[in-house]
């Protein structure tokens, strides 16, 4: 990421509440370092550390750009010791003490953190981590970093390394990183490593966002973090970083409010939680009803209420019976399907409040790629150009600016799936699109990838467009 874009990050996570901002590696890079320099100036009220090794320049760097604290990392087990290093426990432990004493030399709060404790001999461990205190270290922290522990372990382990704060670092490897972390807290530890979205080395870390959730929730822990900001991070990072959040993760993940079994959407409308063990508004999202061929009679009619459409029971029988079919051919219904379909069986005519009317795009090894659109716009005509980081982009940004004297439109996702086939496949293009806090998806498909994402936006924006409170009855006119 650019310096700008870590910043941007790191002050919304302290806006959230969180109180230490591990904000990289100084020694990395000069990129790095100017990320550090921009957040370490930016008054945050969270603590800002950066991570470094037992080696001076490391250390150097880390004073020089504004870091309140770092996070000094040793190998403590054998493993890491002999094969790694190639040096002796003695070595080490001696590498560990100058390196405490020259960062407390420095100014800087020393958090010792034990790489590869889960492996390391104990005794030495805790022999490490005493040394550290005595030599000025403000706190410890026990790294599992291959993932390796279980709870029943952390239980064991933790009580007798808490000689002063103590952290907790885990790695997702096995799936084990969040009931580890919180076994650590059970046990003592009074700190927790987290990164948002899980992201890290190999499987990542503990998520930040199912910690959160989880102590407050099963542990009625009140943890400080402003909830209702969690989904908005962690769609951040998600751009930022590039990293796509799985559709199925925990909390933030795309399904994890959505329903489209009958028996789960009926309930979930009666009652939430039935199907929700946190209100979606509690971490800023909102509960979603999916439709398919699992969707039943209530969770359509309930959809279609929201977009203002009142079927009779024998059009809504009808409906019912479109969805299922689409979705027996493995098809996302998206809210255009759901008003298209509904228009067709109550026979509401539309008028489209836009329609295409031309469109280029260029682009190729040496030509910043460009995008030239001509819309009619309530029968007026537009035309708008854009460039952008590939075809797909310029367009998308040539169709915002064509609307923008109407309607402030943002593009809020975009998914594209190749239906089997070579390289003259059929393309789908999902998107999903905002407009004054309503979110519409739409689909196109195509084989040109091009077409078919101006398509899906272009109908999309069409939704959004019409009238949003108007009362579509089954009867219109």
């Amino acid at each position: 990421m650019k310096p700008v874009e870590k910043l941007e990050i790191a002050t919304r996570l302290s806006e959230i509440g969180i109180h230490v901002i591990e904000a990289g590696s100084a020694v990395a890079s000069e990129g790095e370092r100017q990320a550090l320099r921009l957040i370490s100036d930016a008054g945050l009220t969270a603590e800002i550390c950066t991570y470094v090794r037992a080696v001076p320049l490391d250390i150097d760097y880390a004073a020089d750009y504004g870091a309140d604290s770092v996070h000094l990392v040793i190998p403590v087990s054998d493993l890491h010791i002999e094969k790694k290093l190639r040096k002796s426990r003695d070595e080490v432990y001696a590498m560990a003490m100058d390196a405490v004493m020259y960062a407390k030399e420095r100014g800087l709060i020393v958090e010792l953190s034990g790489e590869d404790a889960s492996r390391a001999d104990p005794a030495f461990l805790k022999s490490v981590y005493a040394g550290g205190l005595d030599h000025g270290a403000d706190r410890l922290c026990f790294c599992d970093t291959v993932g390796l522990l279980t709870p029943e372990r952390v239980a064991a382990i933790i009580p007798p390394l808490c000689l002063a704060p103590l952290s907790i670092h885990c790695h997702d490897d096995l799936g084990m990183g969040l009931a580890n972390t919180m076994a650590a807290l059970h046990a003592g530890a009074s700190c927790a490593h987290v990164t948002v979205n899980g992201l890290g080395e190999r499987a990542g870390n503990t998520p930040f966002e199912e910690l959160v959730m989880a102590l407050e929730i099963l542990y009625q822990y009140r943890t400080g973090i402003r909830t209702a900001e969690i989904y908005p991070l962690a769609a951040l990072v998600s751009r930022l970083t590039g990293v796509p959040l799985p559709t199925n993760k925990a909390i933030v993940g795309e399904m994890a409010f959505t329903h489209e079994s009958g028996i789960h959407a009926h309930g979930v409308l009666k009652e939430p939680s039935t199907y929700e063990p946190v209100p979606p508004e509690r971490i800023g999202r909102k509960r979603r009803i999916m439709l398919g061929k699992h969707s039943g009679s209530a969770s359509v009619e309930a959809a279609l209420s929201e977009l203002h459409y009142h079927p009779d029971g024998k059009q809504l029988k009808e409906i019912l019976g479109r969805i299922k079919d689409l979705g027996d051919k493995g098809m996302r219904v998206t809210d255009s399907d759901l008003m298209a379909i509904a228009e067709a069986v109550m026979a509401i005519e539309c008028i489209p409040v836009l329609k295409m009317k031309q469109f280029t795009v260029v682009s190729g090894s040496n030509v910043i790629p460009t995008a030239s659109v001509t819309l009619l716009v309530k029968d007026e005509e537009v035309t708008s150009a854009s460039t952008g980081t590939g075809p797909v982009d310029a367009a998308m940004e040539a169709l915002r600016k064509s609307v923008a004297a109407v309607a402030d439109i943002s593009l809020e996702e975009y998914h594209v799936d190749a239906i089997h086939g070579g390289t003259d496949a059929l393309v789908d293009v999902t998107v999903r699109l905002s407009k004054d806090g309503k979110i519409i998806t739409s689909r196109g498909a195509r084989t040109d990838i091009i077409m078919a994402s101006v398509e899906a936006v272009v109908a999309g924006m069409n939704r959004l467009l019409r009238e949003e409170h108007e009362d579509r009855s089954k009867n219109p006119g």
